[in-house]
């Protein structure tokens, strides 16, 4: 039953005990289910000597091989299907920017599970079936749209299935039907936030009062204009279409990580280069093990985001480990002259210095030499300046961009609304030196 601060609340409140013994029942059931059933698993186990009968709980955990998007690329389309076919009731799948779709599929039983948790996401951010729920999360293959969709659903809001898209038919739905949750990802939030104020609306002139995001990385620069911008609270989520989708984790109202749903889901940081499982409060890669998935289970799932657990009291009452948020992939980090760079670290000193979060990064190698170019949306009253105080702006921009990431980027002021909008996941970065077939 439902209250005010839970969806779930003895599930969402459980001592930690209770949650390892759920967690050490459902880990030695699922991995039977896996080596049973999937034999591309069962060929990796083997090949490191592991057994179902070598794990008796989660401090097993560490003898079973990883899984990684490799893996199920090379398995597409349903080679770690772990169940028939015929229970199964819909797939998912990737954007496959590079190489195969990862094709995920889903019992009824995996979809109730998730939609549980989306749900549980929805509740933490005010929401009840009061509410008014706007989807804007591309439906379709994309799990966004259809995992808060559920969520919301269950939650017994009035849900308006927006997707993507149709900017100015979403103001009109959202001021029309007074929507009070709106669920996007962060980049088309704040260009909802940019649509609203040139057609003159102020943030008390909307009835939103949450808004979950998502898909993309975000920093708090960029959470506190959105916040400013729609008159909101906004919160995090986690999901990642290999475990489900949208909810695997999600913010409280703390706004200071996201809870992770540990009774569905196993969490681990790893070092990224040798494996090693670091304790609670080290920063590594994020490892992930689906307690429940039926169809397409994946054990020690390798995400490559970068974050830290802490299992430190929160002042929701969750007793759930949180996560922070990405701080960066082990696959997506830029190395530039020598550099680690993360487009996040970007984002902040734009926000820092009064721009809007309208930028992309531009990479190529010439004569052996990397480039390293980054496009600014200027604000309105600085494009009217001068040529000569256009110029004195890059320098500044650039100064503090030499200070953050300890690398010259060379900066470009371009005029407002220049950069293309984006109504899904925004295109951040352009490397070039990929088509040299570098790899980066």
């Amino acid at each position: 039953m439902m209250n005010k601060n839970y969806f779930q609340p003895q599930a969402e409140t459980m001592p930690y005990d209770e949650i390892k013994k759920i967690q050490d029942e459902k880990l030695v059931k699922q991995v039977r289910h896996v080596y049973n059933n999937v034999k591309y698993y069962r060929d990796l186990m083997n090949e490191k000597g592991v057994t179902p009968d070598d794990i008796k709980g989660i401090d097993d955990l560490h003898k079973l091989p990883f899984i990684k998007k490799d893996d199920l690329r090379q398995s597409y389309p349903n080679g770690l299907l772990a169940t028939d076919i015929k229970n199964c009731v819909r797939i998912h799948s990737t954007s496959g920017t590079t190489g195969k779709r990862v094709v995920a599929f889903y019992t009824q039983n995996d979809i109730d599970m998730w939609e549980e948790c989306c749900a549980r996401a929805i509740v933490a951010a005010g929401g009840s079936n009061e509410d008014v729920c706007q989807v804007c999360y591309g439906y379709g293959l994309f799990t966004g749209g259809s995992g808060l969709h559920g969520g919301s659903h269950k939650v017994g809001c009035l849900t308006l299935p927006m997707s993507s898209g149709n900017t100015d038919r979403q103001i009109q739905f959202m001021m029309d039907l007074n929507a009070t949750i709106l669920c996007c990802t962060p980049s088309y939030a704040a260009y909802i936030g940019e649509t609203l104020k040139e057609k003159g609306y102020k943030p008390e002139d909307n009835t939103l009062k949450a808004g979950i995001f998502g898909a993309e990385p975000w920093t708090e620069e960029m959470r506190k204009d959105i916040e400013k911008n729609l008159g909101i609270k906004a919160y995090d989520i986690y999901g990642l279409t290999e475990m489900s989708g949208p909810g695997v984790a999600f913010e409280c109202e703390e706004q200071n990580g996201m809870h992770i749903n540990e009774d569905h889901f196993i969490a681990e940081i790893i070092n990224p280069d040798t494996g090693e499982v670091l304790p609670v409060g080290s920063k590594g890669e994020l490892v992930f093990t689906s307690l429940d998935k039926e169809a397409f289970p994946l054990l020690r799932y390798r995400t490559r985001d970068i974050c830290v657990l802490s299992r430190e009291k929160c002042s929701c009452g969750r007793t759930f480990i949180k996560m922070t948020k990405p701080l960066g992939r082990s696959d997506d980090m830029m190395i530039i002259r020598g550099v680690n760079v993360f487009p996040s670290q970007i984002e902040t000193v734009l926000l820092n210095n009064g721009y809007t979060p309208n930028y992309q990064i531009i990479v190529d190698r010439i004569n052996n030499k990397d480039t390293f170019d980054i496009n600014v949306e200027m604000r309105p009253e600085d494009f009217s300046d001068t040529p000569k105080g256009i110029t004195a702006k890059e320098k500044e921009l650039q100064s503090a961009m030499m200070a953050m990431l300890g690398i010259n980027p060379k900066i470009h002021l371009v005029v407002p609304n220049s950069i293309p909008r984006s109504e899904g996941k925004a295109v951040r970065v352009i490397d070039n030196r990929k088509r040299l077939g570098i790899n980066i």
